[in-house]
């Protein structure tokens, strides 16, 4: 699948000119968002299916500082998973160089804020989203 690219924006930076640290946490969003709507799940979808996706944990390691006007391409993969949970794996790169490496963990329940299996619930969505296991794939 093609990366999720991000163009830094100048309010992203600090007062060194330097992508701030959180900023990376929202091209996470962005480039899960991007990849669950071209597998044909996005936030729209799962919401007026009663899912919801919250956040459960997030890890960045920062590898080389980031400016305005760098393209970030977000490789997105599936890292783990258990059949109530799931682990996305990031890789930031800009001009083919490393930048960032991520993880994010996602948990999926009803509108009652109950557990939801997606192997169960949404199997092909399920295979669909597990297909893409490497990260520069």
């Amino acid at each position: 699948m093609e990366p999720y690219v991000h163009l830094v924006q100048y309010y992203e930076t600090d007062a060194m000119r330097i992508t701030h640290h959180s900023n990376y946490i929202r091209f996470m969003e962005e480039a899960r968002t991007d990849y669950l709507e071209r597998l044909g799940m996005g936030y729209d979808r799962m919401e007026a299916e009663g899912l919801r996706s919250p956040v459960m944990n997030v890890e960045c390691k920062y590898l080389k500082t980031t400016t305005y006007a760098d393209r970030i391409q977000i490789y997105l993969y599936v890292k783990s998973h258990t059949s109530l949970k799931i682990e996305f794996g990031y890789v930031m790169q800009v001009d083919g160089e490393v930048v960032c490496t991520a993880s994010s963990w996602h948990c999926f329940m009803d509108a009652n804020h109950r557990p939801v299996s997606l192997q169960q619930r949404y199997p092909d969505f399920f295979e669909r989203m597990l297909a893409l296991q490497s990260p520069l794939a």
